[in-house]
């Protein structure tokens, strides 16, 4: 089975984080969403509490890296995310062996933060472009692929980003059917 994490920090995005989570498990992964900096529940941005299901210390001593693939959700959390320095020791080791990483909306800049290569064709919300001018392959895409790294622009993206981390943990055929299943459209 997949095994993916999903860090949630207080202000997270909900549609960003949810939307993957729930699309994931569709699929078949074994999603754990784990608290970091803050005990449950987690309020996300818009004050929807949610119950992670670890802290993510629990979920490191648990799995340690044993990760297909983790999952930054954006919104204001992206400025927490950072004072963990288990997630950000995590995320620069993955990104050092080229594992499977994703970001959406703000949440590149904790990618940026964590060692990400500058030259890594990336996307990300609008507002936080400035941030980024490092990378010289900044794009508006939806969703971008740049080999172990994905990255989307945001809330309404989150559909198209999920499905693309199905298409890559499960091939894809599971993704089509997924998409089916929820009546998506296909990204373009």
């Amino acid at each position: 089975m997949k095994r993916v994490l999903v860090p949630l920090a207080p202000g997270f995005e909900e549609v960003e984080a949810l939307t993957v989570v729930d699309y994931l498990r569709r699929a078949g992964a074994q999603v754990i969403t784990a608290s970091v900096g803050a005990p449950n529940p987690i309020a996300g941005k818009h004050k929807i509490r949610v119950m992670a299901d670890i802290d993510l210390g629990e979920a490191l001593a648990e799995w340690g890296e044993e990760w297909d693939l983790v999952v930054l959700p954006g919104g204001p959390a992206v400025a927490k995310l950072p004072e963990s320095e288990a997630l950000m020791g995590l995320l620069r080791k993955r990104l050092a062996e080229h594992k499977l990483t994703a970001a959406i909306c703000a949440a590149p800049l904790v990618l940026a933060q964590a060692g990400l290569d500058p030259k890594t064709h990336i996307t990300s919300w609008p507002g936080v472009r400035q941030d980024l001018a490092a990378f010289e392959h900044y794009s508006e895409a939806r969703v971008v692929i740049d080999g172990h790294v994905i990255t989307s622009r945001g809330p309404g993206t989150s559909v198209d980003f999920a499905l693309v981390l199905i298409e890559r943990l499960f091939g894809a055929q599971k993704a089509a059917e997924i998409r089916t299943d929820t009546v998506s459209h296909p990204h373009s």
